[in-house]
């Protein structure tokens, strides 16, 4: 999805879908299409927590990386709120896409950074 979803999400944001309640987003979530998970992913983060951090959690289980990565990257930015995602986060440090993998550590760092240590970065950086 690299080039392709980056582009449909920058369109997506410019025409203004980033304006759905988060409601819409949640139910986006459970679409049969890899870019409204995503898209809906993206923007839930800074959303309502009540509604957004229980969707994203359960997103962390999702068939596509794309969807755990921008799933995990949502649950971060929610910090302290979303500790209830760490476990979940945890076992997402075992993904078999290293983006997926990277995404969590940082998430957990940002949910929990007395507990998880900041993620290393990639050799070669």
């Amino acid at each position: 999805m690299r080039w392709k979803g980056r582009l449909i999400l920058m369109l997506v944001a410019i025409a203004g879908c980033g304006q759905k309640p988060t409601g819409e987003l949640v139910q986006d979530m459970k679409s049969s299409e890899d870019i409204d998970r995503v898209a809906a992913a993206r923007l839930l983060g800074g959303r309502d927590a009540n509604e957004a951090i229980p969707a994203l959690t359960a997103a962390l289980s999702d068939p596509s990386g794309d969807v755990r990565r921008s799933a995990a990257v949502g649950l971060g930015g929610f910090g302290d709120k979303a500790k209830a995602a760490a476990p979940e986060l945890q076992k997402l440090l075992k993904d078999r896409d290293a983006r997926v993998r990277d995404s969590a550590a940082t998430a957990l760092h940002r949910i929990d950074p007395g507990k998880f240590p900041a993620p290393k970065p990639p050799k070669g950086k």
